[in-house]
This record gives C-alpha cells, sequence and structure tokens, in this order.
C-alpha cells in the first residue's frame, strides 16, 4: 500500500486496493476527518462524482476543477439504484486500476494570466486531491434493491422534473441519481461541483434539488455544467459505454450528433419544432437502412424540451417564437445493444453551461 493511500484511515479493505499515489477514501468518517481540515484551512473543494471507467470526458470536469478550486475530490461508485432491473449494472465497465492511474497522471499549474476564481500562486501544481471509494453498504446502509417496489430506506425524488426526456424511457434513473447526488454532496461537501452537458436533464435536475434542498456545498450557483466532450474526429460524445460498441457500430454511431445538428440547422432557419425533430429521425433512419446488415438501429427518442420546465416543446414552435429562451434538443438511440444519448442547447447556452 501506497503512503497515500495509509492517510485513509478506517478504510475497508484497504489491502485489495490498487497503489496510487492520490489518497483513497472508503468510508464517510474517514473522508470527513480529510475534510474537517480543508474547512479549518479555508481551502476549496472542487468534486467530480463519476462511475467510473474515466474517459476524456470525466478527465476535462477534472481539469475544470483543478483549475478553480484548492483541493479536487472525484468519487468513484456504480449506483445500483440508477439502473433499472434489466439494465446493465452487472456488466457495467469497471476499471480501477486505470481510472487512479489517469487521474494520478493529471496536474494543472495556474500561470499569472489564468483566469481562475481562486487562483494557485503561480508554479503551483494541482493534482487531484483524493479518491471516494465507497462500497454500497457505506452508501445505502439500510440496504439496497434495484427494484423500486422492494427498496427500504431514505430516497430523494425530484417531483415533475423525472418523467420527460430520459425519465420516460428510464422511469426509476432520476431517483436513483438524485438520491445517491444527495448522499455524495452530504459526503464531500464540495465548494463546486462538475457534472457533463451530455447528461444535460441530470445536471439541470440536480441543480434544482440543490436548490429546493437549501443545500449549501454546493449551492446552485457553483453546481456547473460543463460542455459535452467529444472525439475529436467524428462528434461522438464520449461515455464509458461506447467500449459496448462492435467496429460496425462505433462507425455509426457518430449518426446521433449528426442528427441533432441537422435539426438545429433546421430549426434556426425557421422550421418548425415538428419539422426540425423529423429531419432528425430521418436521418438516422436513413444512414441506418444504408448499413442493416451489419448494425441493428431503433430510434428512443429525439425531441425538443423546455429547459426550465423539462415539458416538450409544442410541435408549432419555431426558433423566432421562443425569444431566445434556452431549448434543450436532446434523443436517444439504440446502436446494436449500446443506448446512447446527446444533446444540444439551442439558444442561451451561457444560462446553463459553466
Amino acid at each position: 500500500m501506497s503512503t497515500a493511500q495509509a492517510l485513509a484511515p478506517g478504510a475497508n479493505n484497504a489491502s485489495d486496493l490498487p497503489a496510487s499515489p492520490i489518497p483513497i477514501f472508503t468510508t464517510v468518517a474517514s473522508f470527513r476527518e480529510w475534510r474537517r481540515k480543508a474547512f479549518d484551512e479555508k481551502k476549496t473543494v472542487g468534486f467530480v462524482p463519476t462511475m467510473g471507467a474515466l474517459h476524456d470526458g470525466h478527465l476535462s470536469l477534472v481539469k475544470h476543477s483543478l483549475a478553480s478550486n484548492d483541493l479536487t475530490v472525484v468519487s468513484i461508485f456504480v449506483n445500483p439504484t440508477q439502473f433499472a432491473p434489466n439494465e446493465d449494472l452487472a456488466t457495467y465497465p469497471r476499471t480501477l486500476s486505470l481510472d487512479l492511474e489517469l487521474l494520478s497522471a493529471m496536474s494543472y499549474t495556474p500561470d499569472s494570466s489564468s483566469s481562475s476564481s481562486n487562483p494557485s500562486p503561480s508554479g503551483v501544481v494541482r493534482t487531484p486531491s483524493a479518491v471516494f471509494l465507497p462500497s454500497v453498504q457505506e452508501m445505502y446502509p439500510s440496504g439496497v434493491s434495484q427494484s423500486v417496489d422492494a427498496q427500504k430506506g431514505t430516497f430523494v425524488e425530484v417531483k415533475g422534473y423525472g418523467e420527460q426526456m430520459e425519465g420516460k424511457s428510464r422511469p426509476t434513473f432520476f431517483r436513483g441519481v438524485a438520491t445517491v447526488v444527495t448522499k455524495l454532496f452530504n459526503a464531500i461537501e464540495p465548494t463546486n461541483a462538475y457534472f457533463g452537458q451530455k447528461d444535460i436533464q441530470q445536471g439541470l435536475l440536480l441543480r434544482r434539488m440543490v436548490r429546493d434542498t437549501l443545500l449549501s456545498h454546493p449551492d446552485p450557483e457553483h453546481l456547473h455544467i460543463m460542455p459535452t466532450a467529444r472525439d475529436p474526429t467524428d462528434g461522438l460524445a464520449l461515455s464509458s459505454r461506447n467500449v459496448y460498441l462492435t467496429l460496425a457500430e462505433r462507425q455509426f454511431a457518430p449518426t446521433l450528433y449528426a442528427a441533432l445538428q441537422a435539426a438545429r440547422d433546421a430549426w434556426t432557419s425557421g422550421w418548425t419544432k415538428d419539422e426540425s425533430v423529423s429531419a432528425a429521425i430521418q436521418l438516422v433512419n436513413n444512414r441506418a437502412q444504408q448499413i442493416v446488415s451489419e448494425v441493428e438501429v431503433k430510434v428512443d427518442y429525439i425531441d425538443m424540451n423546455d429547459a426550465e420546465t423539462f415539458e416538450v416543446v409544442h410541435g408549432a414552435t419555431t426558433a423566432q417564437s421562443v425569444a431566445g429562451r434556452p431549448v434543450i434538443l436532446s434523443g436517444a438511440v439504440w446502436v446494436g445493444r449500446t443506448r446512447l444519448i446527446d444533446n444540444l442547447i439551442l439558444g442561451d447556452e451561457a444560462a446553463i453551461l459553466g
């Protein structure tokens, strides 16, 4: 075990953890000791919650945190309550050793031109400060089941905002997300928290949850939604589930992003919501027909929703008629056995991102 790991008192099964220069905390009690020291030293703490299987999208969030906070914490926890019984909890990629290697290689050195709201002295290198790696038992002390009907204990639900968009296809998903993120915020007490735009409904729902529950760590203004990280060659939104794709499926996968771009272009040129969405769906279906023998494709949904209420935008609505208010253009497509999601913000991105 590394010296850094020994700094995490109370860790469960510490001998099973990969070697890492970053302190690893496996219990809430041990992490809170570390966090109290940060409070005493008046240091800001940035937080990036993940389910592991880290990719450049996660790492971009870590970079944002390193640039703006004294300390940065990353959690790795595959949350069972956001998986329905028929979803991929058992097979979700788990790559802890590689995750720790990627985090250990990260650093940020502020310079005199840094725009950070909390800059370090020039030349002082910031690296990830801690990894929170709890067990299911630690996060759900009353026990947990993937089936909502069988669950006992305390759960969090943001009423009226988890049934649309992704929630329409995954009805228990946001209950699980709101519950686990509440627990993580209570454990970490971050100054700032960072989420990716790819899961736009999640970020907006959590911002509302933080406001409604009067949380101070973070407060709503310090829950940041950062732009989607994409493959630089074809624009595919980075996702841990992309590893499921076969070669032929991976070649088709960027079609969802292309379809959303087509809908955006139609919308900004004066087409109605229904016309724009139809153009996107037609593009997906046309490309799917060209490769039908290799890849099975099914559109789950493509639609536009109000960024504040998540309600579906009326079919006859045009860009001119919403007066610049942000609209979420989002979609989900099954490519083989992999469900891909993506979105674009139409209108005032600055009202949501950052």
